[in-house]
């Protein structure tokens, strides 16, 4: 469903009754009259209608993380917020930008548009900006020919359903960005059988030791933290410019773990 277009017509809808009883039913009505419900309850719903649909569009939305394709730095059912301004300002439902503002960063987390289903909506880290050449071999990323710098960080464990996933943390370095990573090294780079076909895949190279991409103008490359359990550019391409949602800030609740309340992401 998509839950902006059904909160712009339900705005269209009780502020339409709004203004109608205002400028004209209210004048028709006797003095000591009552509303009908019909006018009554769209006329009470439209500013709360109104507060949301404007903090949704322009401020902040939540969203509920689905997948564990950003483990360890999101979690299966951690709720967080998406700052939807700092990209710059887009026209609600048609997601036009009207105003200008920043690009994303490498390293940033970006709520965009399933580039192969906008109906859906993706959240994965940026890798590569326009014009970047972006390789991942033998598990090193490299960016512009340059390795991304990693360190070891232990041993992390996860429940994929109900099999217990073993693989290693890292701790990478993009630009002044750390986060973490998970990496298993019993997995391939790449699966080469569920890699699609997509626009500008021309600008890639495949093999089984693993990839390198050019990022065209106006797209991004993105990849998920749990690098061996994740469906990210690798597979379904470039994140176009205007899929972008906006950029992931904080996590505001878990039912399963509090403790991550307030956790800013990184």
């Amino acid at each position: 469903m998509n839950f902006p277009l059904v909160l712009f017509v339900l705005l269209l809808v009780t502020g339409g009754i709004w203004l109608l009883d205002y400028c004209v039913l209210r004048h028709k009505r006797i003095s000591d009259g009552t509303e009908p419900w019909w006018i009554e309850y769209p006329k009470s719903f439209f500013p709360i209608i109104l507060v949301v649909f404007c903090l949704r569009s322009f401020l902040v939305e939540p969203f509920k993380i689905p997948s564990g394709s950003m483990i360890p730095t999101l979690l299966i059912g951690d709720f967080i917020l998406v700052n939807k301004y700092t990209y710059g300002i887009r026209l609600p439902v048609a997601n036009l930008k009207i105003i200008d503002m920043n690009a994303p960063q490498r390293g940033e987390v970006m709520v965009f548009r399933f580039p192969e289903d906008p109906s859906i909506d993706y959240i994965k880290r940026v890798i590569g900006v326009p014009g970047d050449t972006v390789a991942y071999r033998n598990k090193q990323l490299s960016i512009n020919g340059i390795p991304v710098q990693q360190e070891r960080d232990g041993d992390y464990k996860y429940i994929d359903g109900t099999a217990y996933i073993y693989t290693q943390r890292l701790r990478e370095n993009m630009d002044g960005n750390e986060h973490d990573i998970l990496v298993n090294d019993d997995m391939p780079d790449i699966q080469l059988s569920a890699v699609h076909q997509f626009p500008n895949r021309e600008n890639c190279t495949f093999d089984r030791e693993g990839f390198s991409c050019k990022v065209p103008e106006g797209n991004y490359f993105t990849l998920g933290d749990n690098r061996d359990g994740s469906s990210d550019s690798r597979y379904w391409g470039f994140v176009p410019e205007n899929h972008i949602v906006g950029k992931a800030f904080l996590i505001w609740w878990n039912f399963n773990d509090l403790s991550r309340i307030g956790t800013l992401i990184k």
